[in-house]
């Protein structure tokens, strides 16, 4: 014990929906509720480099986060709040110089200088690929990004993060903690090894670019081991950067970390049971003053139900500021040092992190092993979840202690709402924003940017004709649209097998029985359509689906109305199942229905996801024949009630 405490980490809420200025408005009500830094949520749109009346968006705009198309929306999302003195957190990958660009740009129309600025850009490529899938680029175009705008940063924002590596959605892929920590150095490597090997940095600035890396860490509600994980982090990230980087200050070698808690464990069963798992969850990240985490946000109670109320989000952060500033742990020095317990499984998870880190360094690096880590977090998430459905994991008020008093916590206005009218409405304020401004400039601009991109201007930095573009009214969709010309498209691995697992014992009644139907095997299409990326429950049901004797076409996300049809004709399908998370699914939905109708499809429809429970109705209504929600974990009772229906469409 001392006399001084610590000061608290950074205390954030991921927020943002619906449009620019409800943002706003959400951000400045939750600075005021004494949140410490921003984490802005965009919507996949802009995630994915569409503008508000591109028609890939529609029925995204604005549903999980907040769509900026261009300077305009920029300059209001930040209205008022003092850059200089701020600490802004973006959840930005494929286009994150683009949306860097945006917020200098503003930043600079409004007297803040680039180098006063503070915040990260996540910018983690990699772990779209392996797990959240809002990558629009190949993986060489997609890191020389990257290092484009470490480059810059370091240059002209030495205050601003310009990467951070997340392995937080590698668990919530299915990564165990040895896999979560060896995947994520591995990725770090990768990026720190090309800015190594960039004539943008010199090797005497290679330390500093070292000390500006940091890391999204997950947190899972096994507390004692996500102690341990952190801490072996640490360890393993000391002996990189000193190792491999030569990097001698010790502070500029230090694990510097934030993080969300796991999403992945929050329940759509007893959805009050996520308070505890969420304090749970972020003790395994605090205890430890020696790996403890610079920033932590925490999801809402009822995340798993839809998008969080304000007073949701408020309560999640009264959750870190009595931890703070009401117990005594900030007073304390690192509460673990020289217990043997958690000494040893760190040095366990280390070592064991290390040999895996190893062998994808000596297999061509994190770049060359994509598909391998992706089927390797498939496999590990099968696991978990056939240990849930075994009972062999306790998941309480899911499959073990679920009776229960009615909750008083729900109720129509417990989730928030996203304003049906606004996703038309921005469409309309986009095309008006283009008629406003000078279009020569902003060609030029564009033009500007191609060149940049592809080497007709050699030691161009991206960054610079994309702020350029910025100034010049260019918005997301145009910016994204002229890289694409230039790098392409990129379609990740899904690491689903192509055939049956060999141990498929937990469903092989059920695979003998849809073997020996009349007309063969059930042939059932799995699609993800819309920009969600989130895959896992899709991956999932695929597998399980080849382990219970089916014949599966599963092509991975984002997969258009007119590719869900082409597919169902083409494959002649019993069954469609459509895999909705981003609340797209009452335009989505009966969309690709009529599309199929339309084309001479009969077969059944059926959808899982997050479906609140008032869109039921609706979907049932537009054809849906059964709605699987994330209460539904046993996947043998999904596909039982698969293959009945299969056999009456048959029949």
């Amino acid at each position: 014990m001392g006399d001084a405490r610590d000061q608290p980490w950074l205390m954030r809420t991921y927020s943002g929906h619906s449009s620019a200025a409800a943002s706003n408005e959400l951000f400045h009500t939750n600075l005021a509720k004494g949140q410490t830094g921003l984490s802005v949520a965009f919507d996949l749109p802009t995630q994915l480099g569409y503008d508000p009346d591109d028609q890939l968006a529609a029925g995204e705009v604005g549903r999980v986060g907040v769509p900026v198309a261009h300077l305009g929306h920029m300059r209001t999302l930040m209205g008022g709040l003092p850059l200089d003195r701020m600490n802004t957190s973006m959840t930005i990958n494929a286009p994150a110089a683009w949306l860097l660009a945006l917020y200098v740009a503003h930043a600079e129309a409004t007297g803040v200088a680039p180098s006063e600025l503070r915040g990260t850009t996540q910018n983690d490529i990699m772990k779209e690929y392996l797990s959240r899938g809002t990558h629009i680029f190949p993986p060489g175009p997609s890191l020389g990004l990257t290092v484009d705008v470490i480059a810059h940063c370091g240059r002209r924002l030495p205050r601003w993060n310009p990467v951070n590596i997340c392995s937080y959605h590698l668990q919530e892929a299915g990564a165990t903690p040895v896999q979560e920590i060896a995947f994520a150095l591995a990725d770090a490597v990768a990026v720190l090894d090309a800015v190594r090997a960039s004539p943008q940095v010199p090797e005497s600035e290679l330390a500093g670019v070292v000390a500006r890396m940091s890391f999204f860490v997950n947190a899972g509600i096994r507390f004692v081991e996500e102690t341990c994980k952190v801490r072996a982090f640490a360890l393993l990230w000391d002996r990189i950067c000193r190792e491999r980087y030569g990097v001698a200050d010790p502070a500029r070698r230090r694990f510097r970390y934030g993080v969300q808690v796991n999403s992945l464990g929050l329940t759509e069963a007893q959805p009050e049971n996520n308070v505890a798992r969420v304090v749970l969850e972020m003790l395994g990240v605090t205890l430890s003053r020696d790996a403890r985490a610079r920033s932590i946000q925490l999801p809402a109670w009822n995340e798993a139900l839809g998008l969080p109320t304000p007073w949701d989000q408020q309560w999640a952060l009264r959750m870190q500021q009595v931890l703070a500033h009401e117990t005594d742990l900030l007073e304390c020095e690192d509460i673990f040092a020289g217990s043997r317990v958690i000494e040893t499984r760190t040095q366990e998870l280390a070592d064991e992190a290390r040999r895996l880190l190893d062998d994808i360094l000596e297999a061509g690096g994190a770049f060359g092993a994509i598909a391998t880590m992706k089927a390797e977090l498939v496999r590990a998430h099968t696991e978990r979840v056939r240990a849930i459905e075994a009972g062999d994991v306790t998941v309480v008020g899911v499959n073990a202690f679920t009776e229960t008093e009615p909750s008083p916590l729900g109720g129509a206005d417990a989730i928030q709402q996203v304003d049906p009218d606004a996703e038309q409405a921005l469409a309309a304020e986009v095309e008006q924003w283009r008629s406003r401004r000078d279009a020569r400039a902003a060609q030029r601009a564009l033009d500007d940017l191609r060149r940049a991109a592809d080497g007709t201007e050699p030691g161009t930095n991206i960054m610079v004709p994309s702020i350029a573009c910025a100034r010049m009214g260019v918005t997301t969709g145009e910016w994204a649209r002229a890289l694409r010309e230039v790098f392409g498209e990129y379609r990740a691995p899904t690491g689903v097998p192509d055939s049956a697992s060999p141990d498929r014992t937990h469903l092989g009644r059920l695979a003998a029985n849809n073997q020996a139907l009349p007309g063969g095997p059930p042939r059932i299409l799995v699609a993800k359509p819309g920009l969600d990326g989130h895959s896992n429950g899709a991956e999932q049901l695929a597998v399980a689906a080849r382990d219970a004797g089916m014949e599966v076409i599963y092509q991975g996300i984002r997969s258009t109305t007119a590719r869900v049809t082409a597919t169902a004709v083409e494959e002649d399908v019993d069954l469609v199942g459509l895999s909705m998370l981003s609340g797209s699914h009452l335009q989505l939905v009966p969309e690709i229905i009529r599309g199929l109708r339309a084309a001479g499809v009969t077969a059944p429809v059926v959808v899982g996801g997050i479906v609140p429970e008032a869109d039921h109705e609706a979907l049932r209504a537009a054809g849906v024949a059964r709605i699987y929600t994330p209460a539904d974990y046993e996947l043998a009772a999904i596909l039982e009630d698969l293959s009945e229906l299969v056999t009456g469409y048959r029949s």
